[in-house]
């Protein structure tokens, strides 16, 4: 690929971990991990209570959970892929926090995530908003994959 790619994920279990570094990989990416600052707990992520800190942020438009770890380095990149669990249809708002922190503009912003069986939902309508700058494009669920198809998906989605 010629375009310098950033692989940016946040997450909770070490799946999304896992498919970001492998989509890295596929890609000839750098890699960076949005950590929070407060770290979720099992609790925080028990999406069947109403009042976990996940249910309670998805439901908060004006969420922004503050980051953690180095501060990332997108200017000199073209692209940046980002990575997430789904949480309610859409992406965690510690991925807003990120978006929000950083200038995205003219770059090509792509989500990708991990989900227990729900798909993008309106993550890329939603990620538009919070980064009007990018050209956000259509993501997908990273389920079943391999380096070949990977690398496929990656190329098509920026040339498109």
């Amino acid at each position: 690929m010629d375009k310098k790619i950033l692989v940016a994920y946040f997450s909770c279990t070490g799946r999304t971990e896992r498919a970001a570094k492998d989509l890295a990989a596929a890609t000839g990416a750098d890699v960076y991990e949005i950590v929070p600052a407060v770290p979720y707990t099992r609790a925080d992520l028990n999406w069947t209570d109403k009042s976990s800190r996940s249910t309670t942020e998805a439901k908060d438009p004006s969420a922004r959970p503050a980051l953690g770890g180095r501060a990332a380095d997108v200017a000199g990149y073209d692209a940046v892929f980002v990575g997430f669990p789904i949480w309610w249809y859409t992406a965690p708002k510690i991925v807003d926090t990120f978006l929000e922190s950083y200038d995205f503009s003219g770059k090509t912003v792509v989500p990708s995530a991990t989900s227990g069986g729900s798909g993008m939902g309106r993550t890329s309508q939603d990620l538009k908003a919070v980064c009007p700058a990018a050209d956000v494009r259509e993501g997908r669920v990273l389920g079943r994959y391999d380096a070949k198809s990977l690398k496929a998906w990656a190329e098509e989605v920026l040339n498109a």
